[in-house]
């Protein structure tokens, strides 16, 4: 048995079925899954989720709020759903990043 945790993450370029990877130690598991929008982020959650048995859902900066209850209430509270987000310098930075290679323009 091993902790599954599903990480999402936003580009505008992304392909959902080719943009992916698994890392697994035998008591982590770590899927992830570059996606283009929101809708593409809660399809593939709600398919990960049922498919590879996950516990944790975690989402790049990039998701607000209202996305990630979106996500949570797509799965009917049966996963966590976190954010990765640092302290407001590294926020700042990421969000700079995020904007100079065209991230929200979709």
């Amino acid at each position: 048995m091993s902790f599954n945790v599903l990480f999402i993450a936003h580009a505008p370029d992304a392909d959902k079925h080719k943009h992916r990877s698994e890392i697994n130690t035998g008591k982590y598991r770590l899927l992830s899954v570059v996606v283009r929008t929101q809708a593409e982020a809660v399809e593939v959650a709600k398919e990960i989720v049922e498919a590879e048995n996950i516990d944790t859902i975690l989402l790049c900066p990039g998701f607000k709020h209202s996305d990630v209850a979106e996500i949570s209430n797509a799965l009917g509270g049966k996963v966590g759903v976190g954010v990765a987000r640092g302290d407001g310098p590294s926020n700042r930075i990421s969000a700079q990043a995020r904007k100079r290679e065209g991230y929200g323009k979709n």
